[in-house]
């Protein structure tokens, strides 16, 4: 039985929708075996499908049909530290787990960048599963299947803050609440900011992120659905942020901060707690510039 580790993700970073994304260290388990038929299991308690709609099996099949190799089932073994719906790239880590363990399973068929392009083709974008996979800070594009794409590792003195609520909201939800067509003027806006968003992350201009992280083609709408998230995310600033957006669709938000502001975390959990958000989850998180990780024999 081989073991894959994968990182959770945060995508878009505000200005970056659908094009810049990272890792960060909470990590989904998965143990997976050749077995005849299916045997799924969790193994925290987590609630996940046991039959043959499990993502992970699902996507681990798909592989094996595309590489064109007998699939006899499989045994799978979860453990879910990722929330599910809530923004952190719960169902890229499945799709990356279930093809990087079908791809070992097999003796490695596919190289690396073809399940970067499978997983993006499978996701519907590559802000999510491609970061799952390399880890660090990633800038992708999806042009006709294929993901041009540019992995840069992240400075540690940043950590990450994942303020998550304790109600989901679905990707399909969120991306049904954007407008169809955007001002060119918003368009310019939104560019001109990702671009600065990836370059400042990793030269280590942390001063920029604030101006960086401001977005008008996602966040405005999706803020909508979160309730308290405008006062969440300048609650964050008030506490020393160098910036605050929504990870992915939602609902978690997101914090960047200098690992020496020791009392952030201490002051965000009591602002939490005094604006009736003692249920949200506070999360201090550091970056993966490792992506999935494949351990034999666990």
């Amino acid at each position: 039985m081989i073991k894959v580790r994968i990182p959770a993700t945060s995508a878009n970073i505000g200005s970056g929708f659908d094009s810049l994304g990272l890792a960060l260290d909470l990590y989904n388990y998965i143990y997976m075996e050749e077995y005849d038929g299916i045997w799924i299991e969790s193994k925290d308690g987590t609630d996940i499908p046991t039959d043959q709609t499990n993502l992970v099996y699902e996507t681990a099949k798909s592989l094996y049909e595309l590489c064109g190799r007998p699939f006899p089932g499989l045994h799978i073994q979860q453990i879910s530290h990722i929330p599910l719906a809530r923004g952190l790239g719960s169902s890229s880590a499945c799709i990356i787990g279930g093809l990087v363990g079908a791809n070992r399973l097999m003796g490695c068929p596919m190289e690396e960048d073809e399940i970067v392009n499978l997983a993006a083709r499978m996701e519907g974008h590559p802000d999510n599963s491609t970061p799952a996979l390399l880890g660090g800070l990633v800038t992708a594009v999806i042009d006709s299947g294929r993901v041009y794409y540019v992995k840069q590792e992240i400075h540690q003195e940043l950590r990450f803050a994942a303020l998550i609520p304790d109600f989901e909201l679905k990707t399909s939800v969120a991306r049904a609440a954007l407008p169809e067509q955007i001002s060119r003027a918003d368009g310019i806006f939104n560019l001109s900011r990702a671009a600065l968003m990836s370059v400042s992350l990793y030269s280590g201009n942390f001063h920029n992120l604030r101006v960086a992280a401001d977005d008008k083609i996602h966040q405005p709408y999706r803020l909508k659905l979160i309730k308290n998230g405008e006062k969440v995310l300048q609650m964050c600033y008030n506490n020393g942020a160098y910036a605050a957006y929504i990870s992915g669709a939602g609902s978690t938000l997101m914090a960047i901060v200098d690992d020496g502001t020791i009392d952030f975390e201490q002051k965000t959990r009591e602002a939490l707690n005094e604006m009736g958000l003692a249920a949200w989850r506070l999360e201090m998180l550091s970056i993966d510039n490792r992506g999935t990780v494949v351990m034999e024999g666990e």
